[in-house]
């Protein structure tokens, strides 16, 4: 892993945990998307989430629909960040 992926791997973990949902636990997914937001800077100039058409500046990752889509689906459309399961009390 690069250094600019390391460093987009915590700054997404830290933000996932400061807004109250994660990380997808499925490391593959991560990476992946890790690599196409670093490929987007590079063709883009910004960190457009791999799984949008760019159009606007309001797509950079994390994009504006995440927290709809987390809501919603549970999950973000790229699948960065899912939400977090609350366990059961019994």
């Amino acid at each position: 892993m690069t250094d600019e992926a390391k460093r987009l791997f915590g700054k997404s973990r830290a933000y996932a945990d400061s807004a109250g949902f994660r990380l997808n636990p499925d490391k593959k997914n991560v990476a992946w998307v890790i690599k196409g937001l670093i490929a987007n800077r590079k063709k883009y100039g910004a960190y457009y989430c791999p799984c949008r058409i760019k159009h606007t500046k309001k797509e950079i990752c994390p994009c504006y629909y995440h927290i709809k889509e987390l809501k919603d689906i549970g999950r973000c459309l790229c699948g960065l960040f899912v939400k977090k399961i609350k366990k059961e009390v019994k």
